[in-house]
């Protein structure tokens, strides 16, 4: 296991939305709609930024007021890093499109 894997998979780390043109709630619902979200660990040296196809039954909008930007979501994906199968467990705040997260070895 690579030493991001492993250091992604120790305990929470600070995450951002990433969005293209705008941050905003309403453009995070939309790619949740698509299924997926890019996800950044802001903590690795340079940022280390995913591409998170969400699993459905694991993630939770049931706080989310995504009208007005407000209320807190739950994102979980699968994907690879570093070729090791990983869950993306992300907790973002919709005024601050920031949050906490951490990466589960799924392997």
């Amino acid at each position: 296991m690579s030493v991001l894997v492993q250091k992604l998979s120790s305990g929470d780390h600070r995450v951002e939305i990433s969005l293209r043109p705008n941050r905003t709630a309403k453009d995070l619902q939309a790619c949740i709609e698509k299924g997926y979200v890019h996800i950044k660990f802001t903590d690795t040296q340079g940022g280390t930024d995913l591409y998170v196809p969400l699993r459905a039954d694991r993630t939770d909008l049931a706080g989310a007021d995504f009208e007005r930007g407000t209320g807190r979501v739950r994102l979980v994906g699968s994907l690879k890093l570093d070729y090791v199968p990983v869950l993306c467990v992300a907790e973002i705040d919709l005024e601050t499109m920031s949050g906490r997260g951490h990466l589960e070895p799924t392997a």
